[in-house]
């Protein structure tokens, strides 16, 4: 699907000319708001970005300040593992 948007010349200015950069921020700030309202699961995400890795999705959300909810499996997983360390 092709979508335009129509932007004010100031803000294509700020952003920049360079309409396939344009149109990369505004794929990602979609699939951003998608992981962020739980529209989209970050291996969704990180296959439509094109991440090969679930560190470089990780580091994606985490740069644009989206932060994955933990389920207690997880929480527990880690807290052993931490553990393992102290021993």
């Amino acid at each position: 699907m092709q979508v335009t948007l129509d932007l004010p010349e100031d803000l294509a200015r700020y952003l920049g000319r360079d309409p396939r950069a344009l149109s990369r921020a505004a794929f990602e700030a979609l699939i951003l708001e998608g992981v962020r309202s739980a529209k989209l699961s970050a291996a969704r995400a990180r296959r439509l970005l094109g991440f090969r890795t679930r560190n470089q999705i990780d580091a994606f959300l985490k740069a644009h300040g989206v932060d994955l909810p933990l389920t207690m499996e997880q929480v527990r997983r880690d807290s052993e593992t931490a553990l393992t360390f102290s021993k």
